[in-house]
């Protein structure tokens, strides 16, 4: 089976609060010299099948469909095996 990770994150100069919040505490907690946070999210799947090339045109599609939304947000795809 293929496995294959895709890591979404926000577009460059898109705001990012959660992030803000992360550093702001970070801060708070002593850890002044993080220069910046980035919030985004991982998406680990299991194919049953196919080539990288074929699970790659699948993800793409299922990102513009479900996964991401891609008036603010990139991604991109990474093969575990």
């Amino acid at each position: 089976m293929k496995k294959a990770r895709v890591i979404v994150g926000n577009k460059k100069g898109v705001f990012d609060p959660e992030g803000k919040v992360v550093h702001s505490g970070l801060a708070r907690l002593g850890y002044d010299q993080v220069a910046e946070v980035k919030v985004g999210k991982v998406i680990d799947l299991q194919f049953e099948s196919g080539t990288e090339d074929e699970i790659r045109e699948r993800i793409d599609k299922m990102c513009a469909q479900f996964l991401v939304n891609p008036v603010i947000e990139d991604y991109t795809v990474e093969f575990l095996d």
